[in-house]
């Protein structure tokens, strides 16, 4: 009864305010001022997007005119409101309502215009740009509630709203508080963890192993680290949860099994570096070069661009080539054959003038050409190459090596044969 009894206060508060024949005047006057200030803003955001679209290359112009139309509505409005007020004052109209919306649209300026310069410079996210109109809004309410004496009230309200296990007492409040002690440390952890990864990027003494390494583990320590802070900030303490572990140990025994592997075996890869960010790696029927290394998968991408999201896993239990694990040097063989009426050696030398000109040859190790047997059809001849940028893919230099030696056959006259059989047609005659 008591919480109710205080809301029906304030909201009796506020009606009184507005009842009188004064009050109402006022309170038509804010909400012509709000529609004005509505069509100032879509009129000025207009303006800005066909401005900004001109000024591609004038970031700091660009960056401020983004930032106008942030606070375009409130100062607007608040502008309409002191000429508003500067009128009604003239006709002798009480503008006590009026003196509090002034505070507020000039802290809903300057909250929202202080959002968009943290999330601007904290880093281009998705994320953050979705959520900038909330963490706005929400904190200009608390300012608001604030600036019109309301908070105290509101706040012991939510605090008696309240469930209470034993010796414990949840309330809606100490809720609120969590999630907001969440957050802040969150967003405090990824801080940290942008600037960490900014760093071992720009340091030429991190292999691109160990920065994905270094980037995970300051990731989860940073964020278990935030969520307990959070917690006992908010004077939960830690050992209430001891009687939820047998819980979680049978819920990745059983649910979480294939998870819990998977970023096991990711920081496996990670301390082995058996694989790295830029390696060119086969594993089954898929071969692509690492595009990056996650908690739960690794993404491959081959060479038609597709993008495949292979567990770790399947990295850490099933047979994986890396083709630049400890040398990215590799041989290619290129079987060519050639007619039983050529010289074998004359075909060879060709074959190594092939790949001489290719300049995704290897001089060192030199090209090889081999006589390896003889066929049904013609002699078995093989060219050896070596190459170090596998990533590239094997297929193109294959296919300008093999253009290169039909041409060289083709001028010095040594053919390369075909299957063919001879058949012979035994014709019996009667007596």
């Amino acid at each position: 009864m008591d919480i109710i009894e205080k809301l029906l206060t304030l909201m009796e508060t506020g009606f009184d305010q507005f009842a009188t024949m004064q009050g109402g005047i006022q309170l038509f006057t804010v909400i012509g001022c709000a529609a004005l200030a509505a069509i100032t803003h879509k009129k000025w955001q207009f303006f800005i997007t066909k401005l900004v679209g001109e000024l591609e290359k004038q970031s700091m112009v660009r960056y401020m005119l983004r930032g106008s139309n942030r606070i375009a509505f409130p100062m607007s409005m608040l502008c309409y409101l002191l000429i508003a007020r500067f009128a009604i004052e003239q006709f002798g109209i009480n503008v006590v309502v009026l003196d509090i919306f002034t505070p507020l649209l000039l802290s809903m300026a300057a909250i929202t215009l202080a959002i968009f310069i943290l999330r601007t410079s904290y880093g281009p996210s998705p994320a953050l740009r979705a959520w900038e109109g909330f963490i706005s809004f929400f904190i200009w309410g608390i300012v608001a509630l604030y600036l019109t004496g309301w908070l105290p009230d509101v706040i012991q309200t939510l605090d008696d709203l309240s469930i209470s296990f034993g010796d414990s007492r949840f309330s809606i409040m100490s809720l609120l508080k969590l999630v907001a002690a969440i957050i802040f440390f969150i967003i405090v952890a990824n801080w940290l963890t942008h600037l960490i990864e900014s760093r071992t990027r720009r340091s030429p003494h991190i292999n691109p192993s160990m920065q994905v390494m270094l980037s995970k583990i300051s990731k989860f320590t940073l964020y278990g680290l935030a969520f307990m802070f959070a917690l006992t900030s908010v004077g939960i303490d830690l050992t209430t949860f001891a009687v939820f572990s047998g819980a979680i140990g049978v819920g990745i025994g059983f649910g979480l099994q294939k998870i819990f592997s998977n970023f096991i075996s990711g920081f496996i890869l990670l301390f082995d570096r058996s694989i790295k960010p830029g390696d060119v790696i086969s594993i089954g029927t898929r071969f692509g070069w690492v595009q990056s290394l996650h908690a739960r998968y690794v993404v491959v991408k081959d060479r038609d661009g597709v993008e495949t999201l292979i567990p770790n896993e399947n990295l850490i239990t099933s047979e994986v080539i890396n083709w630049s694990y400890s040398d990215r040097s590799i041989r290619t063989r290129i079987p060519v054959q050639v007619s039983y009426d050529d010289d074998p050696e004359v075909a060879m030398a060709l074959l190594l003038e092939a790949a001489d000109d290719k300049p995704r040859v290897l001089k060192s190790p030199e090209a090889a050409a081999r006589f390896i047997s003889f066929g049904d059809n013609g002699i078995n001849l093989e060219l050896r190459i070596w190459i170090n940028d596998p990533e590239s893919g094997i297929g193109s230099v294959v296919s300008d090596i093999n253009l290169s030696i039909w041409k060289k056959f083709k001028e010095n006259n040594i053919s390369i044969p075909f299957p063919q059989h001879d058949v012979h047609i035994i014709s019996s005659t009667e007596d």
